[in-house]
């Protein structure tokens, strides 16, 4: 619900109200075998309620906003290993006799967030402005965590019958605690327009993402009690670039460059069958760089590139491990590269037109600890696609190919080898041909 109030011609005090209830509950069957032989089960069941109420206004030289923020979130959630009643493996110490059984971890997680934000635009000048903006969070949350082992009767159903307790702490008793931190961020630019066409800009930056805690899957490698919570995580960001209209207006180009600076970045360290948040320190430096024009009627032409060196410091191999190593981000090539470039002219009644485009990736980890059987290759993937539409655009049709070289291009993996001496990976799909009709209404 929204909610806008004009105070007077300057001022608007806005009122945002947000609930949501949600649930679900996903199995994925994680050994790919011709029987499923276990899943991987995750449940949840969330409540959350924001409230936002904002002011916002101009004064002769300024622009400025000021406001609090609520949030609050109920979280329940449950994720384990499932091996259903056709399984293979159907024997627990724990458990009597021999039954397929599924491994829960279970945790509850109740958050309260308060926030207190500002920001002004003034302009020092007919081309200058200084932007400045600042936030105070203060962040409770309640949490209590068990691991569990219950029976199987039903392959699509979970937490049948009495939970058997087996941790995290001695004895299978769970483990509770509750955080109250007070944290901040912080915006500081100029901004720099000497014409209708130029944007200049630099700035500092800090961000900040509260800590939490882990609710580690039972049955991987051991995670330590001290390992359960982790801390916030601290950002400062510079950063300065350019945006510029080329041509009378036909070409855009804008680029930028940064610099990352993190404290207790929120890592996240796979181990065993499941995988933790730790904090380890990172930099990030990098640029980007984007084109945009239509040197002719009926021809855009786009092209991006970004690239950057990152590194997260003394990651251990394993969780409290005692060998540690600088190693790169996950999922961060340090290269990417997109094009695309799109034709259209009237053709039989209409418009046909034709596209391709492009996309680049080097070689990243889908793993913190940069192991080699856990680096996807890179690669660079081309589609096409011809098609026609009408002149009022309700009737349009298009012939395409995705992946034109079938190219095997890595999205996800999990390195599951202490578990069963295999990595889970997961690929783009290949070469694909596709045919569309459309008819708007």
């Amino acid at each position: 619900m929204r909610v806008e109030w004009d105070l007077s011609d300057s001022t608007t005090l806005t009122s945002i109200t947000d609930y949501k209830d949600f649930q679900k509950l996903l199995f994925l069957d994680v050994d790919a075998a011709p029987v499923n032989q276990s899943v991987n089960y995750a449940g949840l069941d969330a409540d959350s309620l924001t409230q936002e109420l904002r002011l916002n206004g101009t004064l002769d030289r300024m622009r400025w906003i000021a406001g609090l923020y609520y949030l609050h979130i109920d979280n329940t959630s449950d994720n384990g290993l499932k091996f259903p009643t056709n399984s293979l493996v159907d024997f627990v110490p724990a458990l009597p006799g021999q039954q397929p059984f599924e491994t829960g971890s279970d945790a509850h997680l109740k958050t309260d967030s308060y926030s207190l934000f500002g920001q002004i635009e003034f302009d020092l000048t007919d081309t200058l402005t200084l932007i400045a903006g600042a936030r105070a969070i203060r962040e409770e949350k309640e949490y209590t965590f068990a691991q569990n082992l219950y029976q199987t009767s039903d392959s699509r159903a979970i937490h049948q019958g009495a939970p058997i307790p087996v941790g995290p702490l001695p004895g299978g008793a769970p483990f509770t605690d509750d955080t109250s931190d007070t944290l901040w961020a912080g915006k500081l630019q100029l901004d720099w327009k000497p014409n209708e066409d130029w944007l200049l800009f630099a700035g500092v930056s800090r961000g900040v993402k509260a800590g939490s805690f882990n609710a580690q899957l039972f049955g991987g490698l051991t995670t330590p009690v001290s390992a359960i919570p982790y801390d916030e995580e601290e950002l400062l960001a510079y950063e300065a670039g350019f945006k510029s209209t080329w041509f009378g207006g036909t070409t855009r180009l804008n680029g930028s460059v940064y610099y990352y600076d993190y404290k207790d970045y929120q890592a996240f360290l796979f181990t065993g069958v499941g995988g933790v948040v730790i904090n380890a320190d990172a930099n990030n430096v990098g640029m980007e760089l984007e084109l945009q024009t239509s040197p002719i009627d009926g021809l855009d032409i786009m092209l991006g590139v970004s690239a950057f060196d990152a590194e997260v410091e003394d990651v251990p191999l394993r969780v409290d491990g005692p060998i540690v190593r600088d190693v790169d981000p996950t999922y961060a090539p340090e290269l990417q590269v997109f094009s695309l470039v799109r034709y259209e002219w009237p053709a039989f009644g209409g418009y046909a037109s034709v596209q391709g485009d492009m996309a680049h990736s080097k070689e990243f980890y889908y793993n913190l600890r940069n192991f080699d059987a856990d680096q996807f290759d890179s690669y660079t993937l081309f589609n096409a696609h011809v098609g026609w539409r009408t002149e009022d655009e309700r009737w349009s049709g298009t012939f395409g190919v995705r992946n034109l070289t079938d190219e095997n291009a890595g999205v996800i993996g999990y390195d599951l080898a202490t578990l069963c001496g295999c990595n889970e990976l997961s690929f783009q799909p290949p070469r694909t041909y596709g045919v569309s009709l459309k008819y708007a209404f």
